[in-house]
């Protein structure tokens, strides 16, 4: 971590992996590159280290089945052992880390498509994937979560949401009325059409939420794995588009199909200045006399936030 004299306040660095999808012949060289690339993350003084959705999926040549799910479903026996380690990265170079995402199966034994909160304090917390995509629901038969990816950090309020998540843009507005500041989405796609898709949701959210939006996404050809035998991305950072904020609303973007990482600091006080002071104001200035956005009942609130409250007050 960075000594507390070369920063300013506001200023969080961002580190995005563009991770190469390849067979591992263990769980332990698999690990071994993520800790080499978390050390080397702390090196540079990141705060927060984002990795891709599925980004583990290349595991799934060490549990040969018949069938992909059950082959899921025998890979969740290292998920307690891939979260221990991590989170032990985590607090040893003292690196927020977000795990992508990892399948897991819940106390009643169903699949569900978890991403972690590693935190460098050593605690660890969870969101599982809201809006899954038609593969997810009825090839491996995953189920969703029901709990909004918002978290309280050392550096501020972050929210989570999972590649397919970010294309519905409620969501990302109950995150912004929750305060997030950084929205992290670690994606999987294996088309330029299905990347699109959410490089430009995640654009706008960006945007219309005035806040930061770092995607992550996993590249290459792993046929071994039909889930991910190909993968197309272009992982990214994107800004609001007001003038303190570089043309084109893009902060840093890495090219496709290459294996690289990202290192980028954002600043804080700016988006308290947009909010404030902004050409327009995209939360300041909605007709809430003419509309309004309403939680269900059945979605949990995180951290104890009166999201109702929090709305009348923005």
């Amino acid at each position: 971590m960075r000594n507390a004299t070369e920063l300013k306040p506001g200023e969080i660095r961002l580190g995005v992996v563009q991770w190469l999808v390849r067979n591992f012949a263990s769980v332990e060289i698999f690990l071994d590159k993520i800790e080499h690339q978390v050390q080397s993350f702390a090196n540079y003084g990141v705060d927060f280290v984002l990795y891709p959705e599925y980004f583990s999926m290349p595991l799934l040549t060490l549990f040969p089945a018949a069938k992909e799910r059950d082959r899921l479903v025998a890979m969740t026996s290292i998920t307690n052992h891939l979260m221990e380690e991590i989170s032990r990265m985590a607090h040893t170079y003292q690196v927020n880390v977000i795990t992508g995402s990892i399948p897991e199966l819940s106390p009643g034994g169903e699949l569900r498509n978890a991403t972690y909160l590693c935190k460098r304090d050593g605690s660890v917390e969870k969101y599982l994937k809201i809006h899954l995509t038609p593969y997810e629901k009825h090839a491996w038969h995953m189920v969703p979560g029901n709990k909004l990816g918002v978290f309280d950090t050392d550096c501020g309020r972050i929210g989570i949401q999972t590649c397919y998540d970010v294309e519905f843009p409620e969501l990302g507005r109950l995150y912004a009325d929750a305060g997030v500041q950084i929205l992290f989405v670690p994606f999987s796609t294996d088309s330029q059409e299905g990347f699109f898709r959410v490089r430009h949701c995640a654009q706008a959210r960006a945007i219309e939420n005035e806040c930061y939006v770092a995607i992550a996404g996993c590249v290459g050809y792993l046929p071994e794995v039909s889930a991910i035998e190909f993968q197309y991305g272009e992982s990214a950072i994107f800004t609001p588009s007001d003038y303190a904020f570089p043309q084109g609303a893009v902060k840093s973007q890495l090219p496709a199909n290459v294996e690289s990482i990202i290192v980028s600091d954002v600043d804080l006080e700016l988006l308290h200045n947009l909010h404030h002071r902004g050409s327009v104001r995209n939360l300041q200035d909605r007709r809430k006399d003419l509309y309004h956005l309403q939680a269900s009942d059945k979605l949990k609130m995180p951290l104890e936030i009166d999201l109702e409250k929090t709305i009348s007050n923005s």
